[in-house]
């Protein structure tokens, strides 16, 4: 699992944007979803869900800083107690301490907090030691070492948890090259100006234009003060990156080699951001991909491959300059879709898709199904295993549920919200709620909802909840936004179709 990768960015699923020959082995060897979306969009929530298998109001870990409370029981806990050999090594991102480090594995050595992409820090159960390199492929040298010092004849679970191509996007020096011309695709939607939507969009602090620092982008930060640029988090040191007015100038310097570029154009100035960002990320990419090769080549040259499930996701999505953004959080299509490959050659076919909908939930029942193992009552999500083996029926559930509890946080400014995706439509309620988080601010915009017809309009720039041509779907997503969240026993803000039906009839009544 990588962190914060989206699925445009991995060449099997077809953008072209970028060349991932290792991931798109394997799908190449078994099936990519089209349709795995995230429970709750943002890391820590994410991985909760994961090793759980419930969503984010019965695990607890709604935010960044609500971390998962250890004597829980996990995934990793049922397979080592059914003779699995068990390893976590990398990206952790659920606290750290005695009541949060990782539980329920034999081996364990993750990052402190985000962790660092060079000479990065481990925490294990010696402490905390730094280990000279790169972090990714840091990360593949531990996972290397735990398989080959298994023991052959039990079977094993690793979770590879990469922390790239997470912000800040620091790329090893090898693949410096590579989208350094400047060519990169721009999206359609670059220049949202975000009308006909909820004010959400409009407000989040994830614009590349203006929200991204001299850090992110691999340029070097003038000395001064709020004249080079306003500080990216109140008390810190890096600063975003100015926008500029028609005729103004602006002096940019890459960090590493000195070059110089000037820019008058407002325009030509975002663009050149998005280009800067868009390189960095990619190139952390590539080391992910490279990674994986290593540990695809160590699994064929075993003898291993056959029998072995191998799975490359990422703990959500992530906005690659779609309507100007970069980031996740939001409910809106690039954030939620998670990228999933699987490879299981005695029992998944080669080159397959699906377009079926499945969720972060349900990889923990999956993983105990094809271990042989009971999925217990507690987990929420659903073996995927006959969408993977092309035996999922009519009855295959049909949407995909996701709450973001973070209202206004500092960085990003991003609303609380929740809603339903199905095969084809979105229904959002931003509710703007913080419901007491620790350090959310107030709520100050009404409630306001979001339907979108994804198959007529992709990109969600046309906001149909209050068009009546739609009132007949927006009553049937409502309906099974109610049903899921009854399902689930995630609570309401809004009035649900049959508690207004109830209290209208009691109105009546009286």
């Amino acid at each position: 699992m990588s962190d914060d990768h989206a699925a445009r960015a991995i060449s099997c699923y077809g953008s072209g944007l970028n060349r991932t020959p290792n991931l798109d082995r394997i799908a190449q060897d078994g099936m990519r979803l089209d349709r795995c979306y995230v429970t709750n969009s943002i890391c820590t929530p994410s991985r909760a869900a994961i090793i759980t298998g419930t969503y984010n109001h019965v695990n607890q870990v709604t935010t960044l800083d609500t971390h998962i409370d250890n004597r829980l029981p996990n995934v990793a806990r049922h397979l080592g107690a059914a003779g699995y050999q068990t390893a976590i090594f990398g990206k952790w991102h659920l606290g750290e301490g005695k009541a949060h480090e990782p539980a329920g594995f034999d081996e364990w050595a993750v990052l402190p907090g985000q962790g660092d992409y060079f000479d990065p820090a481990f925490i294990d159960r010696d402490g905390e030691h730094v280990v000279p390199g790169y972090a990714t492929d840091i990360i593949t040298d531990k996972c290397l070492d735990f398989m080959a010092r298994r023991d052959a004849d039990r079977p094993f679970f690793l979770m590879c948890h990469h922390k790239a191509p997470h912000r800040s996007f620091e790329p090893d020096p090898r693949h410096g090259h590579l989208y350094a011309d400047g060519k990169l695709p721009v999206p359609e939607t670059f220049d949202d100006d975000y009308a006909n939507r909820a004010a959400a969009a409009g407000a989040a602090k994830m614009r590349i234009r203006r929200d991204m620092s001299y850090k992110d982008l691999g340029l070097a930060q003038p000395d001064g003060g709020d004249e080079v640029g306003e500080l990216l988090i109140e008390g810190g040191f890096d600063r975003k990156v100015p926008e500029i007015a028609p005729g103004e100038s602006l002096r940019l310097v890459d960090a590493a080699s000195g070059e110089a570029f000037d820019f008058t154009d407002p325009h030509a100035l975002s663009v050149f951001k998005y280009q800067r960002y868009m390189m960095r990320y990619l190139q952390t990419v590539q080391s992910v991909d490279d990674n994986v090769g290593r540990l695809l080549d160590y699994m064929d040259a075993e003898g291993i491959a056959q029998n072995t499930i191998v799975i490359y996701t990422s703990d959500q999505g992530f906005f690659l300059g779609e309507h100007g953004w970069f980031d996740k959080r939001f409910m809106y299509e690039e954030s939620l879709q998670m990228p999933f490959l699987i490879r299981y050659p005695a029992g998944i076919a080669k080159g397959t898709r699906s377009d079926l909908i499945a969720t972060n939930v349900d990889f923990a029942p999956t993983f105990l199904d094809y271990a042989g193992l009971t999925v217990p009552s507690y987990m929420q999500g659903k073996t995927m295993r006959p969408l993977l083996e092309g035996t999922a029926g009519g009855d295959w559930p049909d949407v995909a549920y996701h709450r973001y509890w973070m209202h206004k946080d500092e960085y990003h400014n991003a609303f609380a919200h929740y809603g339903v995706r199905d095969a084809r439509y979105k229904l959002i309620y931003w509710y703007n709620d913080p419901l007491g988080q620790p350090g959310a601010n107030p709520g100050d915009e009404p409630p306001e909802w979001e339907l979108f017809d994804c198959d007529a309009d992709p990109f969600e720039l046309h906001n149909r909840a209050d068009d009546p041509a739609f009132s007949a779907i927006f009553a049937e997503m409502l309906a099974k936004l109610d049903a899921k969240m009854a399902e689930i026993g995630d609570l309401p803000e809004h009035v649900s179709a049959e508690v207004l039906e109830r209290l209208t009839s009691r109105a009546a009544v009286a």
